[in-house]
């Protein structure tokens, strides 16, 4: 334990990652799936980098912000899943405090940077469908290095008070963490103090998240209408072809994640490992989807991915 001046502050010097509980004899093979997922989404958002960085011809700002979120995808699945095959693979249950503290910091960071992304293109494909003749002059070169700067530097200050909120907790005996990565209530709850403020700026942050979601909904709403007033069957086809691997990559991210916060807080009848499992899967998943997504389903990224990994 280490002791914080004259106060009753105590903190472990570790903590003790389970894994997913209940489930421990099977983690070798829980480790393949996971293992194979992170891989993919290694050199498919790397990919994708290549491929935007390689052809001058598409740098334009939808290819920028998905240039980002390729990037956070890589930053957000390289700080769970080392930590979690360690766990799997040669029994690294042990976690050093600071460590511990830092990791939670990253994941809930890069997964608020995640859902900034996500309202950012649904804003570039709401101008780009819904003000098209505008769309140069709405997202010009400084409104894209504003928008990035949002997409960094809102989730990190909000982020940033947790690791007060953490610090101010003593921890008494308890230092067993029932997952398999650091988030802020599985530490909260191991704090033989009170953690009510820890709990409702969670909410806080939760609700933000949430809201990110609904101005997706409402952007969206506009471009369907616009879209469906386009007088051409063919326009109106090519229009959500182009967003349908936005939506996609929405419904990626949003589903297990409300899935996970719901059954959390509120499936108390669902067995504990699920929670464990839809929470992993939650921050693993997405990442390896996302560049299958678009490169499946947006033709000019295929075809240029193909060129690149091709041409001499």
């Amino acid at each position: 334990m280490v002791y914080h001046g004259n106060r009753s502050t105590f903190h472990p010097a570790t903590f003790f990652l389970v894994g997913i509980p209940g489930l421990e004899d099977v983690h070798m093979w829980i480790s393949l799936p996971f293992c194979s997922v992170y891989l993919v989404a290694l050199l498919g958002n790397a990919t994708i980098l290549l491929v935007i960085k390689a052809e001058q011809t598409l740098q334009e700002p939808m290819l920028y912000f998905l240039a980002i979120l390729s990037t956070t995808d890589l930053a957000l699945s390289t700080t769970c899943v080392p930590r979690m095959l360690g766990i799997f693979w040669f029994d690294a249950h042990e976690i050093n405090f600071g460590a511990c503290v830092t990791q939670m910091f990253l994941i809930h960071a890069f997964t608020g940077m995640e859902a900034e992304v996500l309202v950012a293109m649904a804003f570039d494909r709401y101008t780009a469908i819904c003000n098209p003749l505008h769309y140069t002059n709405i997202l010009t070169s400084r409104v894209l290095v504003g928008i990035t700067m949002c997409i960094v530097i809102r989730p990190v200050l909000f982020t940033l008070p947790i690791i007060y909120l953490v610090y101010r907790l003593p921890f008494c005996q308890a230092h067993i963490i029932a997952h398999s990565y650091c988030e802020h209530m599985g530490i909260a709850k191991l704090s033989c103090g009170n953690i009510r403020v820890n709990a409702i700026y969670g909410l806080f942050v939760v609700s933000l998240f949430l809201l990110n979601l609904v101005l997706i909904v409402i952007s969206y709403v506009y471009v369907l209408r616009a879209v469906f007033r386009l007088p051409s069957h063919d326009a109106r086809l090519k229009a959500l072809s182009t967003c349908g691997s936005h939506v996609g990559v929405i419904c990626v991210f949003y589903i297990p994640s409300v899935f996970s916060f719901l059954t959390h807080r509120f499936g108390h009848s669902i067995p504990h490992y699920i929670h464990i499992l839809v929470a992993n899967l939650y921050l693993v998943v997405p990442p390896s989807l996302n560049p299958i997504i678009y490169g499946v389903r947006t033709k000019w990224i295929r075809e240029r991915v193909i060129y690149v990994l091709t041409k001499r």
